[in-house]
């Protein structure tokens, strides 16, 4: 009779503390991605219908109408489309950006430790992660934005639906009318977005961090006399102001892609970007008066659900992200077991 073997024969815990230290990153990613993506995606359903909407709605009256029409399920219509490929996305972002940011400091590229190098090093990582992104999540962007506006588009097309398609169907709408090419409708502006967004907020994020006592290696120090609050805050506290701000400043051009792609998707008669900007500025009526503040405000129409959800999802993000690195360093290694 064999003698029966302990599972850790079977199971090498070392070895697996070893690939999830090689791959922190990747890990510390994905699981934080999960979280904060299925928290913050009902506001960004929201968002986009106010993006779309021809007449002004306060969010309160828009979330009861969607609740009304679609129930609970219209808020996380096309949820899966980031869910699944967040784990793609997410990893391979935060890879990019943390091996971009180790070869400048392999290197000794803009390597003072001072705010303006740290946030430096952060922005050139994140330009490049969410270029090189860009190219892979804009088709899935693009069928979350049809799965999310698939009332409105269905109306503008003068189809009342009783039950709206599937992420298949969408899917195969998409490539049944416009081809292969058909899924990087808005592509150019999806770019532009992502690359200056993505800059911004790890140049934020990372400028951030060194003002609340990180310094340029990562290592995290006490939190400075002026900040009265606990140190296992300063990812969410940084996380959210990074999001917020830099979604802001790229807010605009998000509205106008959104408006693109929605006509796009409507098969309606397609516009130039700077005819979209324009139309949204002026408004539906060409001859009502046109102050600039009024222009202004449409063009960050929804812009206060969009600040809640970069509140939620990125503070979330940030927060689990640094919970699950700790976690991972706190794991024993070879050199712990010998």
């Amino acid at each position: 009779m064999s003698e029966k073997r302990p599972f850790n024969y079977l199971f090498d815990s070392v070895a697996f503390n070893e690939s999830l230290k090689r791959n922190k990153a990747v890990v510390c990613a994905v699981s934080a991605s999960y979280i904060s993506t299925f928290a913050g995606y009902p506001l960004d359903s929201i968002k986009s219908r106010l993006q779309t909407t021809r007449q002004r709605v306060s969010i309160p009256r828009l979330a009861l109408t969607v609740y009304q029409e679609e129930g609970v399920m219209g808020f996380y219509r096309g949820l899966w489309i980031p869910l699944i490929t967040i784990s793609f996305v997410r990893a391979a972002s935060f890879t990019i950006y943390s091996r971009t940011k180790d070869y400048f400091r392999a290197r000794h590229w803009l390597s003072r430790d001072r705010i303006f190098d740290v946030s430096a090093v952060g922005g050139i990582s994140g330009a490049l992660s969410g270029s090189l992104i860009s190219f892979g999540s804009a088709p899935f962007e693009l069928v979350k934005v049809r799965r999310q506006l698939e009332y409105s588009i269905a109306a503008s097309k003068g189809i009342r639906l009783a039950k709206a398609p599937s992420t298949m169907d969408a899917v195969r709408e998409i490539f049944r009318s416009s081809g292969l090419l058909g899924l990087y409708t808005g592509f150019r502006l999806h770019f532009i977005r992502d690359t200056m967004g993505t800059a911004l907020y790890f140049f934020e994020y990372d400028g951030f961090r060194y003002i609340m006592g990180r310094d340029y290696n990562g290592e995290q120090g006490s939190t400075p006399a002026w900040l009265p609050i606990p140190e296992g805050l300063v990812p969410f506290l940084c996380g959210s102001l990074a999001g917020v701000t830099s979604w802001a400043l790229i807010y605009p051009l998000d509205v106008v892609k959104t408006k693109v792609q929605q006509r796009a998707l409507a098969g309606e008669r397609q516009r130039t970007v700077f005819e979209t900007f324009y139309r949204l500025i002026r408004g539906p009526d060409p001859n009502a008066p046109k102050p600039i503040l009024t222009g202004l405000a449409r063009l960050y129409q929804g812009l206060g659900v969009s600040a809640l959800r970069s509140v939620t999802t990125h503070g979330l993000l940030w927060t689990i992200f640094d919970l699950t690195a700790s976690y991972i360093d706190r794991l024993p290694g070879r050199t712990d077991s010998e």
